[in-house]
């Protein structure tokens, strides 16, 4: 009798747990065309179950992430990497990130030195670009840095950096 109890606790249990994940959606996304790269998998294992005050959510697609419901922020992996620009360019936690504001208050974030590149889609309404970005050096400095910005902003002078350079 006590081992039919535990059947039924334990089926109880696993039921719960899918009827609870039916209810979270998946967020559709786009792989970059080096999605496959290993190296992209050694970034996605690595990236954090929460961003501020925004947990991940799965997505469809791989080399992927989000976080938010709805989504505050997206990251693909597997992006070519940029060529130099005149773009903003920052430096946080030991990455250079090119910024592009072309629809603000949402910035699109491209790693820059790094290959594959990583792009990083913030809502900027929701959550600061820095934290977001801080929260995900530990994982994006997994990519071999190739180059770096001329000089970009940092952190700590958050002053407009210059474009990047070979």
């Amino acid at each position: 009798m006590k081992m039919t109890t535990q059947l039924l606790v334990l089926s109880a249990a696993v039921g719960m747990s899918l009827g609870l994940s039916g209810c979270t959606s998946t967020i559709h996304m786009e792989p970059a065309v080096d999605a496959n790269d290993p190296l992209c998998a050694e970034v996605t294992v690595r990236l954090p179950d929460s961003v501020g005050d925004q947990s991940r959510v799965w997505t469809d697609a791989q080399a992927t992430a989000a976080w938010g419901t709805p989504s505050s922020v997206l990251v693909t992996c597997g992006l070519e990497p940029p060529a130099p620009t005149t773009q903003q360019c920052v430096s946080l936690s030991g990455v250079d990130w090119i910024v592009d504001e072309s629809e603000t208050p949402k910035l699109r974030l491209t790693t820059y030195g790094r290959a594959p590149a990583v792009q990083v889609y913030v809502d900027t309404t929701i959550l600061s670009a820095d934290s977001v970005l801080q929260s995900l050096a530990g994982a994006v400095q997994q990519l071999p840095k190739t180059s770096e910005c001329t000089a970009p902003a940092t952190q700590e002078d958050g002053e407009q950096g210059e474009g990047s350079t070979p």
